[in-house]
């Protein structure tokens, strides 16, 4: 194959590459976008959208990474003399 037909065929494989990856994004866009929706209806039934963040993020850790940072989190406040309790 001569290099101009290989550099057509890297360019329609490149080409849908891009596509697909522009349809994830805009997915991606619309997943968010529900993502938000639903804190904002958890915020108007009264609960607190950045603790319910702080939560989500707490339980996608792994259970020894997550009592490691906490574990750290408590030295550093004791360090300085802030009560967590």
């Amino acid at each position: 194959m001569s290099q101009i037909g290989h550099n057509l065929v890297a360019g329609d494989e490149l080409k849908l590459l891009f596509e697909r990856i522009e349809r994830m994004e805009e997915e991606k866009k619309g997943i968010a976008e529900d993502i938000r929706d639903i804190y904002t209806e958890a915020k108007s039934r009264g609960y607190d959208p950045k603790i319910m963040r702080q939560i989500v993020r707490l339980r996608a850790m792994d259970t020894d990474k997550r009592k490691e940072q906490q574990s750290l989190i408590d030295v550093y406040a004791s360090a300085i003399g802030l009560d967590l309790v």
